[in-house]
């Protein structure tokens, strides 16, 4: 398999773009683009392609790299290290007391090659049967009662998940974990009623608390519950156990510092939060809270830490219901420093569904995690908002909860720890928790059994208003146009105030009874009406009934024929469309062990043509047929009439095969024969369109398998997501009229330039007659979208949408050409970012999901990338993309920018057709108020105070203080950019967006290292040819020469000859002979040292014609035999020896052409 490329363009490309400068304006010039190990191009092929089809006109894909040495000629290095040549593995290594740690940065592929070896871990269970002892002993039926306990543990044991979990012993928490939040006075109160039996007295002390009852066991259960929780995370955070859940009571979210309240001692989930982050240092914790009462306790202690976000779905109608709390309205954000990681979503009315929570999730919780990056989450597990709970009184079904969890368990590395609260429908709870349990074993998500309904108002209005007061806060919550104050004045009558699209921020308050002396003990619980509560048993039966929890026991089953290799490009070689792709992605899944893991489907099964005739006209599969051993010439003059198609004598076996295995895969999933599909097939198909080959593809693979699957398996729902790069015009045009089919597309548009071109793939194309309604198009207009862009298109608008359906079952058009590293693409989404958004869809159509191969033509990146999918359909953690940890401290990217305003276009046409956006389409007001909490916008604030430019054109380290070019001037066509010395900060701050774009990364050169003894500067040569191939390959790639032998070697990124020699002889220093960096194997650094000059400047004076300027702060010695200390003195030297500032490697990776 070919070595990962490592930058953003490819390995080659670095290299020979060692300098930021202006591209040269000579008439022999032109823009020169190489090709790297991975990428596929022919040589000098200028390529209209697509993805599974081309790209737009002025994409050129270039082998041979022939104006390689003229472009490394336009600029000399300096004397401080240049450009870094690649990202290195992420890591920090310690120098000793003696050298500072140094950071390094990480290769695009890292996290991919991390997850080769990781497979599922077991889910952690801890529970403890004497939980079932605390209950009220002067109130028999107290909601708060053992059954609770007892009913999860049976449903659990029922559906068989209990076995299936790594069961954890149970312990108790220490005083001192305890005192970690709440006094001691508070913990020796509850200590003092361990045992006694007195149930007056316990009942008068239990009167003076909220909601509280107090038995001889409650103290030492308690003690277990938080010890239980504690335990759990321990075992989360050292790796034992991928997630867990921890089945316990009491209860413990509204216990507060030295108060007991709401059935709750000690506060389980908030102790175990600060626990984690006392002794295991985490920084950033996420706790999701969606019981039906507001968790105060736990939000009181975190509402000044910005390390926790705290995030509560709670019942409140203004305040009239329990707990009864100010602080429990929206506008509680946080204080201090942890203002913004406050949120509460308060529910103003009873009844809430499915479809309101599901909009929560999707519409704030999520982005605002993915923002955050939490490195662990703990959800306070409450199913009082469940179907049948008296309490709480809302509609979500038990189905609906591992729908709320799935998409957090591809986030903060899979460390999701449940932890029970409160529920008091015995049934709704146990089943609710029990298939919680579930989904974190990794079972499929159970189809909800109820059509989704429109968000209520009321929780429209509350979502609208927490959005509003966490703008400030958060980058993704920008999607909601704003308005201005003056233009809410402006609507005079009542009618234009009723009608517009303003959202006017109003807070109400209600409240509850005023404060008692003593609370009521006895005849708490109030029932519901006999009628309702028959109504809610009933409903809750049917669901149970209906809801299928049954699954394959074979989770993935995996298409791929060898015989598909034999459609190639006859006359173009090097065409991006090549068989190698599908090979490689093999190679990858047998290398990632894989294979062995899928059901194999078996090779040779061809499309009929009345199957391929689903979705195109008999005369084109007529016309492809022919093609069958027509003479390769004949062929490419027809291949020349189509857009971007070349013809094989093959391609109708090839193109029958590829439709032929999707189908086997469509019959192996909707048979229940396996759970989900990947089919690594080609030629790719999502452009071909009904009457004609296009775009690289031939028949349209997808719209084949949709439309097989409606006509032989009766389906009447199938949503198609086609993530390739480039719009699929054909699966559109055959499905534009067809309401079975929901189209969902997100590509690279670029206002119609980007191919297939023209306006077919815009927001406002929503298909026809019947069809209107069922194709979403989320067209991108700008290049560089990444994760980030991707998961928010995913979670505001793609899901939502495709929740509403329904499907039964989603085909994925898994074009990888978005992928980082893609020729084609110019995006940067990591195969990390595909395995997160194919976990999001598995969630739908109960896990039946087929993801099918279309472009992507860099072979590393699909490779990863349909690794990445596979591992995350067979269950395997995947590492969570880095999607914005430190958003809030970097300015928005021109892609986010425009990401954002795709997406508002996309909601504003998409919300006529699908009522679970209906309420996006609102404005919310620029500048909020609402008194109490509304902070000044920090971001922008510290924002405006930078007051950083971007120059066009970049300087790079080194050279003289008077030698420079201010970076606006044009320089004549050749000339050479003139530097000037500076600081790393004065660097650093004046690049400050491209280092935060990932367009610019640094690396810290060592300033000496221990191998420098080894090195014999006298007996240097006076020249080191820079064009010396590899000694053991022949390769002229990426060269380097040992400076103890002068062996000429190549990188780790060609073949790792060089690597090899370094291990083999104890060599570990070499020169690149692309930009004249040093490299210290034994170290694992770059180095910049005095001692290496004479080496650089031999290199120098063959590759640049002239000697390298000095410019190292120690005087320059004849016979090279420097200190080993920094910058070349004594290692006992003092600091204050010399001035002279480390140096730095700066890469900048621009795109040299804007068309791509």
């Amino acid at each position: 398999m070919s070595p990962p490329i490592v930058t953003r363009r490819s390995a080659q490309q670095a290299k020979i773009q060692t300098r930021a400068m202006v591209k040269s304006k000579s008439a022999a010039g032109g823009t020169t683009a190489a090709t790297a190990a991975g990428m596929i191009g022919g040589s000098g092929n200028s390529s209209n392609s697509s993805s599974g089809g081309g790209s737009s006109s002025g994409n050129s894909i270039s082998g041979n790299g022939s104006n390689a040495g003229d472009q490394r000629k336009a600029g000399k290095p300096s004397a401080a290290l240049l450009e870094a040549k690649r990202r290195a593995r992420n890591m920090l290594k310690n120098q000793g007391n003696a050298m500072a740690v140094q950071e390094t940065v990480t290769d695009i592929f890292q996290n991919a090659m991390n997850a080769k070896g990781l497979v599922r871990g077991p889910t952690a269970l801890i529970y403890d049967e004497t939980m079932s002892q605390h209950c009220c002993l002067w109130d028999k039926e107290h909601y708060e009662c053992p059954e609770r306990f007892t009913r999860v543990l049976e449903r659990c044991r029922e559906l068989s998940l209990v076995e299936r979990c790594n069961q954890l012993p149970s312990r108790a928490a220490t005083k001192e974990e305890i005192l970690l939040l709440h006094t001691e006075e508070h913990f020796e109160r509850l200590k003092q009623t361990a045992g006694i039996r007195d149930d007056e007295r316990m009942e008068e002390l239990s009167s003076r608390y909220d909601s509280i009852f107090i038995h001889p066991s409650t103290f030492e259960l308690s003690l277990l519950a938080t010890g239980s929780t504690i335990e759990l995370v321990d075992q989360l955070i050292t790796g034992k156990a991928q997630n867990g859940m921890a089945i316990i009571r009491p209860p413990g979210h509204h216990a507060m510092k030295a108060e007991f309240n709401g059935y709750c001692f000690f506060n389980n989930v908030a102790l175990a939060a600060q626990h984690a982050l006392d002794v295991h240092k985490l920084q950033r914790i996420l706790i999701i809270d969606y019981d039906v009462h507001h968790g105060q306790g736990t939000q009181r202690f975190f509402y000044n830490d910005p390390r926790v976000v705290y995030f509560s779905i709670h019942r409140f109608e203004y305040g009239s219901f329990w707990p009864h709390l100010k602080e429990s309205d929206y506008h509680a954000v946080g204080s201090g420093p942890g203002t913004g990681y406050n949120f509460n979503v308060p529910l103003n009315t009873i009844g809430m569904t499915n479809a309101d929570y599901l909009a929560i999730f999707q519409q704030l919780l999520l982005p605002v995690a993915l923002e955050f990056q939490p490195e662990l989450i703990i959800v306070s597990a409450g199913y009082d908002a469940a179907l049948g709970c008296p309490e709480g009184e809302m509609e979500v079904t038990p189905a609906c909860y591992p729908h709320l969890l799935n998409p957090l368990l591809r986030l903060a590395d899979s460390r999701v720890a449940v932890v029970l609260e409160g529920g008091y429908c015995l049934d709704s709870l146990a089943e609710g928790a029990a298939l919680t349990l579930r989904s974190l074993l990794g079972d499929p998500c159970p189809p909800l059994v109820e059509p989704l309904v429109l968000p209520r108002p009321e929780l429209t209005k509350a979502l609208l208003n927490c959005i509003c007061l966490h703008r400030p806060h958060w980058r993704c919550l920008q999607l909601q146009r704003t308005y201005e104050v003056a233009e809410l004045t402006q609507l005079v009558d009542q009618e234009k105030e009723k009608d517009n699209d303003l959202h006017q921020i109003v807070r109400i308050w209600i409240g509850g009874p005023p404060p008692v002396d003593r609370y009521p003990t006895r005849d708490t619980a109030i029932p519901l009406p006999p009628e309702k509560k028959a109504r809610n048993l009933a409903r809750l039966q049917v669901l149970r009934t209906e809801t299928k929890l049954s699954m394959p026991p074979i989770r993935v089953c995996y298409a791929y024929d060898p015989q598909m290799l034999e459609h190639s490009n006859l006359h173009d070689p090097g065409h991006p469309e090549q068989p190698s792709r599908i090979l490689h992605i093999h190679q990858m899944h047998e290398e990632y062990a894989l294979l062995a893991r899928m059901k194999q489907l078996p090779t040779g099964r061809t499309a009929t043509t009345d199957e391929v005739c689903l979705a195109h006209t008999r005369s084109h599969v007529n016309s492809v047929r022919r093609l069958l051993g027509r003479d390769p010439e004949e062929l490419h003059q027809l291949g020349a009439g189509y857009n971007s198609v070349y013809l094989h004598p093959r391609t109708f076996d090839c193109a029958t095969l590829a439709a032929g295995a999707v189908l086997q895969a469509v019959e192996s999933v909707l048979r229940g024969e396996s759970r989900s599909g990947i089919c690594n097939v080609r030629p790719p198909g999502h452009h071909a369109e009904p009457d004609q080959p296009h775009g690289f593809c031939i028949f349209n693979n997808v719209a084949i398998a949709a439309q097989y699957a409606i006509r032989d398996f009766g389906l009447e729902r199938v949503l198609i997501v086609d993530w390739d790069v480039h719009h699929g015009n054909g699966t559109q045009h055959i499905f534009e009229s067809n309401p079975k089919v929901l189209y969902i597309s997100v590509h690279r548009y670029e206002h119609g330039a980007f191919f297939p071109k023209g306006p077919d793939g815009n927001f406002d194309v929503v298909g026809k007659g019947a069809g209107r309604g069922f194709n979403v198009n989320i067209p991108w207009n700008k290049k560089g979208m990444g994760d980030l862009e991707y998961a928010l298109a995913f979670q505001q608008l793609i899901m939502p949408i495709a929740y509403e359906f329904n499907p039964q079952l989603v085909l994925v058009s898994a074009g990888f050409d978005a992928a980082i590293g893609d020729p084609l693409g110019g995006c940067k989404v990591t195969p990390e970012g595909y395995g997160l958004l194919t976990h999001w869809l598995s969630a739908l159509a109960g896990g039946k999901i087929i993801v099918c191969l279309e472009g992507g033509y860099n072979v590393n990146s699909i490779s990863y990338a349909m690794t990445m999918c596979t591992k995350t359909l067979l269950g395997d953690p995947v590492p969570t993309p880095q999607l914005g940890a430190m958003a809030l401290q970097k300015q928005p990217t021109v892609a986010f920018q425009s990401c954002v305003e795709t997406l508002q276009a996309c909601l504003q046409v998409q919300g006529q057709h699908w009522q679970s956006l209906k309420f996006v389409g609102k404005r919310l007001p620029r500048e909020p108020f609402v008194g109490e909490n509304n902070n000044e916008d920090f971001l922008t604030a510290s924002l405006r105070q930078l007051n950083i430019t971007n120059d066009s054109v970049p300087r790079v380290a080194g050279g003289a203080e008077g030698d420079r070019t201010d970076s606006g001037e044009e320089r004549p066509s050749g000339s050479k950019p003139k530097v000037k010395v500076k600081t790393l900060t004065e660097y650093m701050a004046e690049h400050k967006e491209a280092l935060e774009q990932n367009e610019m990364f640094a690396v810290y050169p060592l300033k000496t290292c221990p191998h420098l003894s080894l090195l014999r500067p006298e007996e240097a040569p006076l020249t080191i040819n820079t064009k010396a191939a590899c000694s053991e390959c022949d390769s002229l790639a990426e060269n380097w020469v040992c400076l103890s032998c002068r062996t000429v070697a190549c990188g780790r990124y060609v073949n790792e000859h060089m690597q090899m020699h370094s291990l083999c002889s104890d060599h570990p220093l070499a020169l690149s002979l692309s930009d004249l960096s040093v490299w210290c194997y034994a170290c694992s650094a770059y180095l910049d040292h005095p001692r290496l000059y004479v080496f650089l400047n031999a290199a120098h004076m063959d590759k640049f014609e002239e000697p390298m300027a000095w410019t190292y702060a120690c005087q320059r010695r004849e016979d090279g035999c420097y200190g080993l200390g920094p910058d070349g003195r004594n290692e006992d030297d003092g600091p204050g020896s010399s001035s002279r500032a480390g140096t730095i490697c700066i890469q900048l990776e621009r795109n040299n052409n804007d068309s791509n």
